[in-house]
C-alpha cells in the first residue's frame, strides 16, 4: 500500500507533462509544388481575424486552423490564389487582408496615419507658436522698477 502511495503523484505529474505532446500538427500533402507555394504565400498573406496582428500561418487560433482548412481545401480543388482571397474577403470582409485595396471603405485605414501626423504637426506648430509670442510680449524688468520693488519690500519688513 505504501508503495502505491509513492507511485500514483509520479504517474498523475507524467500524464499531466504528457498531455502537450497530444496536441495535433497540421500536415498537408500537396499534388504539385505550385499548389503548395500558392497555400504557404495564401497563409501568410491573410490576417488572422482573432489574434492581433498576425497571419494565420503562425496562429493557433481555431478560426486560423479553420481558414488554413479552408484554404488547403480551395488550393486542393484547383482554385487559383485570386479566387482563394476573393471567397475570404466576401466573408470576412477586407480585414482579413494585410494589405486591403484602396476603395471607399478602406480610405480611412490608408489615410488614417498621414491625418494622425498632419494634426500632431499643426499642434507642435502652434505651441510653438505661442511660446514664441509669449516669450517676444515679456517685458524686460527696468532697474528703477526693480530698485522701487526692493524698497517697498524693505519698507514692510521695517
Amino acid at each position: 500500500m505504501r508503495k502505491f502511495a509513492y507511485q500514483l503523484p509520479l504517474t498523475l505529474l507524467l500524464i499531466v507533462l504528457t498531455v502537450p505532446l497530444l496536441a495535433g500538427i497540421e500536415t498537408y500533402t500537396f499534388e504539385t509544388p505550385e499548389q503548395e507555394r500558392i497555400y504557404k504565400k495564401l497563409t501568410e498573406e491573410l490576417r488572422c481575424l482573432v489574434c492581433q496582428n498576425q497571419n494565420i500561418a503562425g496562429s493557433n487560433a481555431e478560426l486560423a486552423q479553420d481558414l488554413r482548412k479552408k484554404a488547403y481545401e480551395q488550393v486542393k480543388q484547383g482554385k487559383s490564389e485570386d479566387e482563394v482571397v476573393n471567397w475570404m474577403v466576401d466573408r470576412y470582409g477586407d480585414f482579413v487582408l494585410y494589405r486591403p485595396p484602396v476603395k471607399a471603405t478602406t480610405l480611412f485605414l490608408w489615410t488614417g496615419p498621414l491625418i494622425f501626423l498632419l494634426i500632431a504637426f499643426v499642434v507642435l506648430w502652434r505651441i510653438g507658436r505661442t511660446r514664441r509670442k509669449q516669450t517676444s510680449e515679456a517685458q524686460p524688468v527696468d532697474e528703477q522698477s526693480l530698485e522701487q520693488a526692493r524698497q517697498m519690500l524693505e519698507n514692510k519688513e521695517s
